[in-house]
């Protein structure tokens, strides 16, 4: 299946960041958002990738463009005048990705921007995610359940973290307190979506694809949940950013399930 990612979005929660790059271009140890999810995806054999860009999307476009060079040994010959034999590649340690990059709009929103790459899914299920969030998702196992269940699409819900503690009051006075956890926080939409193509009929000109596509879809009953009880963490802020960064320095990187 082709995998669209959503990575045009202005990214105003984390501005420390992202008035410099893209929010999908932010690194985790030293490598891209976008690289962590794309790699998450090849794992499980999905390397046809179709970017929704907006924002700074020429920084994403630049980044794939010198993705082998960057990525390889190479020796620069500038004495030969051969310009076959100017620039020698020696190793390519790159993955078999193809990678499409459509500007899809500064201020687009998301059904707008799934609804712009119509053109490049042909008449075929298509995986859709975000480009701010990684996981430990089963792909394999999501396609699986998508297929089972034969609705038009399948959303992987999940329970973040909550970032407060609850408070039980008696009045003004605390008579419980904990840290809130997940137990707190019902499921959410997660990303690692799976969409059948008459998903993209249910989005009308330029929406929000959360909003009315997604509510008729479900209002029609043809929206399932894939639970997943796993790892799962978006960066939406500064704090977010470093805890990932965090897990990554570890050596143990949950959303790490690749080679």
């Amino acid at each position: 299946m082709k995998v669209v990612i959503l990575a045009g979005g202005l990214g105003t929660r984390i501005s420390e960041e992202s008035f410099l790059r893209p929010k999908p271009m932010i690194e985790i140890g030293q490598r891209p958002m976008l690289w962590h999810i794309m790699k998450l995806y090849s794992q499980y054999g999905h390397n046809e990738f179709v970017i929704c860009a907006g924002y700074m999307q020429h920084v994403i476009k630049e980044y794939f463009a010198t993705y082998a060079l960057r990525n390889s040994d190479i020796t620069f010959d500038f004495e030969t005048d051969d310009d076959d034999k100017r620039i020698i590649v020696h190793s390519k340690t790159i993955e078999p990705w193809k990678v499409t990059v459509i500007d899809t709009g500064l201020n687009t929103l998301t059904g707008g921007r799934v609804r712009q790459v119509e053109d490049r899914l042909g008449d075929e299920p298509f995986l859709l995610t975000y480009g701010d969030g990684v996981a430990d998702v089963d792909i394999a196992e999501l396609v699986r359940f998508h297929e089972d269940h034969g609705k038009l699409l399948t959303m992987t819900a999940v329970r973040p973290e909550g970032r407060f503690g609850a408070l039980q009051l008696s009045g003004n006075q605390v008579v419980d307190f904990r840290e809130k956890s997940d137990r707190d926080v019902g499921w959410v939409n997660g990303g690692f979506m799976v969409c059948e193509p008459e998903v993209l009929g249910y989005i009308e000109g330029d929406q929000m694809f959360e909003r009315q596509p997604m509510e008729h879809i479900a209002t029609d009953g043809q929206m399932v949940a894939f639970k997943h009880h796993g790892f799962w963490q978006c960066m939406d802020t500064l704090r977010d950013k470093e805890r990932l960064e965090t897990l990554w320095a570890s050596g143990s990187a949950p959303w790490k399930t690749w080679d």
